[in-house]
């Protein structure tokens, strides 16, 4: 009876030590799926495409493989012949550019050109920088302020890159000669002041960059440019911050088309996040620390779908997120900013439109170069912490 009691009491003991095993191994299996759940949304798409990896200096073409949205990717801009160009000089020549200035880099040389910085500047643009096509302007791993004069323009290219620079103080410019796109030699009379203006470009992906307290606008897409990514940049103090469209009358921009995504805007941006004619916007995963008249707002019967960002008021009665231009003018077609899976904090909203079904919303229709998983607005934060330009040291990740 003894040694039954014995068997007994070691079968107790090993079917207890199986149950706590199989307990144990429940719940590890459940926190690593947790943790393969939610630990990618800590950084967005096109961050885990190249941030992680510590060599990115001597891999920084890889950049052309990870954007998404209407721009693509970038692939056109490496490969076989690509010219790799540093600019050692913050000088500026806009007619005769010497080598090694950004201007020699950006609008004389050409073919594909990837272009890098030797260290820290500031640059001085004696007047508006016009990229040529198939050009990479990676500021990684120095500090590189465009300010206190021309800013950029791209006119009648494609395939162009912006990355990781800081513009501010941009100036209105006087009508002039500069060097353009491919060495010529041309006149031009535009120059509001804004940071980046793209005029009939196409395939442009700005990213990381930091934006702020230029006269006119920050970016500005018009006159029939389209596919454009705008991601990861840090918009703040500045009144108009991002115009998609030129004026009620560009009918070209009817087939401009944006993506907004992971972006941070504010704090202290008024209005324009972005303001959007005609075309089609996806404005997407970003975070808006409040505004000053209204966040996203257009007129000329745009299609605009706002999908998982994260809007916080202000502190002052402006909640609301949207302006309409149209919205009680008698004889035009009406419109709508369609929102999906938005978070509202601090009392923001968006007025909804009744009775209108999800699958009538103006999806992006991405192909397989341009898609992406958009993430629950719950993450916004975590998702545009690191918007803005990097500052990547040399023997660590970005």
């Amino acid at each position: 009876m003894a040694s039954l009691s014995i068997n007994n009491a070691a079968c107790r003991c090993i079917a207890l030590l199986l149950i706590i095993t199989l307990f144990l191994s429940s719940i590890h299996a459940t926190m690593a799926r947790r943790t393969s759940r939610w630990a990618p949304v800590r950084m967005n798409v096109i961050d885990r495409c190249w941030r992680r990896d510590v060599n990115w200096r001597s891999n920084r073409q890889k950049l052309a493989t990870c954007s998404v949205g209407f721009a693509g990717k970038m692939r056109n801009n490496i490969g076989r012949g690509t010219i790799h160009y540093q600019v050692t000089d913050p000088s500026d020549d806009p007619v005769i550019p010497r080598p090694g200035t950004l201007r020699y880099g950006a609008s004389k040389l050409q073919g594909k050109v990837w272009i890098t910085f030797k260290n820290d500047m500031e640059i001085k643009l004696q007047k508006s920088l016009m990229v040529s096509s198939f050009t990479a302007i990676d500021g990684r791993g120095a500090s590189i302020h465009i300010a206190g004069g021309g800013c950029f323009v791209l006119y009648k290219v494609t395939n162009v890159i912006i990355h990781g620079l800081r513009f501010h103080n941009c100036k209105a410019q006087s009508p002039g000669l500069i060097m353009g796109p491919d060495s010529k030699i041309l006149p031009v009379s535009w120059g509001d002041g804004d940071a980046i203006r793209l005029v009939t470009a196409t395939k442009v992906w700005i990213d990381h960059n930091t934006l702020y307290d230029c006269p006119d606008g920050l970016i500005d897409v018009t006159r029939g440019s389209t596919d454009v990514t705008i991601s990861n940049n840090w918009f703040r103090n500045q009144n108009k911050v991002m115009l998609l469209s030129h004026d009620d009358g560009s009918l070209r921009d009817k087939n401009m088309r944006v993506t907004v995504a992971f972006n941070h805007f504010g704090p202290d941006c008024t209005q324009r996040m972005p303001r959007v004619r005609h075309g089609y916007a996806h404005v997407v995963n970003n975070l808006y620390l409040e505004w000053g008249k209204y966040a996203i707002g257009g007129s000329m019967n745009p299609s605009i779908l706002s999908e998982s960002n994260l809007f916080v008021a202000p502190n002052s009665e402006n909640k609301k997120v949207t302006w309409r231009q149209d919205m009680n003018v008698q004889g035009r077609t009406p419109w709508r900013v369609y929102s999906l899976n938005d978070v509202f904090e601090n009392g923001a909203y968006i007025k909804k439109p009744a009775h209108v079904n999800i699958r009538a919303k103006p999806r992006p229709h991405y192909n397989h170069e341009q898609f992406f998983r958009v993430v629950s607005a719950r993450f916004g934060r975590d998702l545009t912490k690191n918007a803005g330009a990097l500052r990547c040291t040399p023997r660590s990740r970005c």
